[in-house]
C-alpha cells in the first residue's frame, strides 16, 4: 500500500482527502469530540507544506441520500479554523458545476471542506457516476478515514478506480498499531471487550480467544455470551444490571495489571450515569496504568477514556470503531483492499 509519503506532491496539485470527520455535535452546532479531527492534521499539513490544493470531504451521521441542514459540515470547518487558524473554504455541496467552479478558483495551499457526501444517495450505493464526479475534483486521492474504511462507499472504494491512491498518515499509523497487536503482541496479551451489541464485537471476541491470553467480557455483551473457553473471563456479577459489579472489577484489575499488551473496545457498563461508572473508570484506570502497550478505540471507548483524561496514558487510540473490530477480527477492509489494488 502506498502512503502520502510516496506521493508526488507538486505546488498546486489538486489532493482530494477523504477524512472521517463524524464527531458528536449538539443542537447548538459545537462538536463536542474533536479527536477524529485532530488525528487528521498531520495529513494536512502535510499538503499545506507541499502548496497542495486541499480538499477534504466527510460524511456526517446517516442523513439518509438527502440535505439534512443540522448534518451540514459548518461546524467541523469551524472547528479546522481552531486548529489549522487558516481560513476553510466551505463547499454548499460535495458534487455539481458550482463545486467545479470554486475547485479550479482554488489558490495554492487553500483548504476546501465538501459538504456531506452522504446528502447524496450515491455515496452509500458506491454508485460509480458519483465516485468518478467526485475524482475529478482532484488529481490524486488520498485515504485518511480509517473509521469508515469497512464500507464499501464511493468516496472509499469509487474513487480509487480514476486516481492514483494512497494511505493518509492516520490510516498508516491505524494499520500499523493495530496490526502490532494482531501480529506480534507481547505476551500476556489481554482483550476487554464491552459495549451493547453482541453482532459486532463476536467474530473479534471469537478470534481474540486464540490469540489472547485472557479475553475480558464486560457490559451488556457478557449477559450474552452463551459459550466458555479456557481464554474467557465473562462479567461474574453485575450493579443493578447497568455496571459490572465488584468481584469483577477485582478479577479484571488483577489480570490486567499482568499483561504486556492491552486492546480495549466497548465500556463496561452505562458509565454517563454515575451510579454505573464505577466499572468503566476503574477498568479504565488500570488499563492506563498498566506497564503495557496499550491500544483502545470506539466512539464510547474514546469518550471515556477522554472523561477521565486518560488519552496521554494510551499508546495508541484507534479512531475506529467498526472498522477496528472488523481490522481486528481479520477482515478485509474494502477502503484498504482498494488503495492497494490501485
Amino acid at each position: 500500500m502506498k502512503t502520502l509519503r510516496e506521493a508526488d506532491i507538486q505546488r498546486g496539485t489538486r489532493v482530494l482527502v477523504r477524512c472521517d470527520f463524524n464527531c458528536p455535535i449538539d443542537e447548538n452546532g459545537n462538536v463536542l469530540e474533536t479527536y477524529r479531527i485532530e488525528k487528521t492534521l498531520p495529513t494536512i499539513n502535510y499538503l499545506l507544506e507541499n502548496d497542495a490544493k486541499i480538499i477534504l470531504m466527510s460524511h456526517l451521521d446517516d442523513p439518509g441520500g438527502k440535505v439534512v441542514e443540522n448534518l451540514r459540515l459548518t461546524p467541523i470547518a469551524d472547528a479546522l479554523f481552531s486548529y489549522l487558524d487558516l481560513s476553510i473554504l466551505k463547499a454548499p455541496d460535495c458534487v455539481g458545476k458550482n463545486i467545479k467552479e470554486i475547485v479550479e478558483g482554488m489558490q495554492n495551499g487553500e483548504i476546501l471542506l465538501l459538504e456531506n457526501l452522504r446528502f447524496h444517495k450515491g455515496e452509500e450505493e458506491n454508485d460509480e457516476s458519483f465516485a468518478r464526479e467526485l475524482a475529478s475534483l482532484g488529481e490524486i486521492y488520498v485515504n485518511d478515514a480509517f473509521g469508515a474504511c469497512h464500507r464499501a462507499h464511493a468516496s472509499i472504494v469509487g474513487i480509487p478506480k480514476f486516481l492514483p491512491s494512497f494511505a493518509g498518515f492516520l490510516l498508516e499509523s491505524e494499520i500499523k498499531n493495530l496490526s502490532r497487536v494482531l501480529e506480534n503482541p507481547e505476551k500476556p496479551l489481554v482483550a476487554v471487550f464491552g459495549g451493547a451489541k453482541i453482532e459486532t464485537k463476536l467474530p473479534t471476541i471469537q478470534k481474540f480467544l486464540d490469540l489472547a491470553n485472557f479475553v475480558l467480557v464486560g457490559g451488556k455483551i457478557a449477559k450474552e455470551i452463551n459459550f466458555s473457553h479456557p481464554n474467557l473471563y465473562n462479567a461474574l456479577d453485575f450493579n443493578q444490571g447497568f455496571d459490572i459489579g465488584d468481584k469483577t472489577i477485582e478479577k479484571f484489575k488483577d489480570i490486567i495489571s499482568k499483561a504486556k499488551t492491552i486492546i480495549w473496545n466497548g465500556p463496561m457498563g452505562m458509565f454517563e450515569k454515575k451510579e454505573f461508572e464505577k466499572g468503566t473508570k476503574e477498568i479504565a484506570i488500570a488499563i492506563s496504568e498498566a506497564k503495557a502497550f496499550k491500544v483502545a478505540g470506539g466512539g464510547e471507548t474514546l469518550f471515556a477514556i477522554s472523561k477521565y483524561g486518560l488519552e496521554k496514558k494510551f499508546d495508541f487510540l484507534s479512531t475506529g470503531g467498526g472498522a477496528m473490530l472488523e481490522f481486528l477480527a481479520g477482515k478485509k477492509l474494502p477502503g484498504i483492499e482498494a488503495i492497494q489494488q490501485k
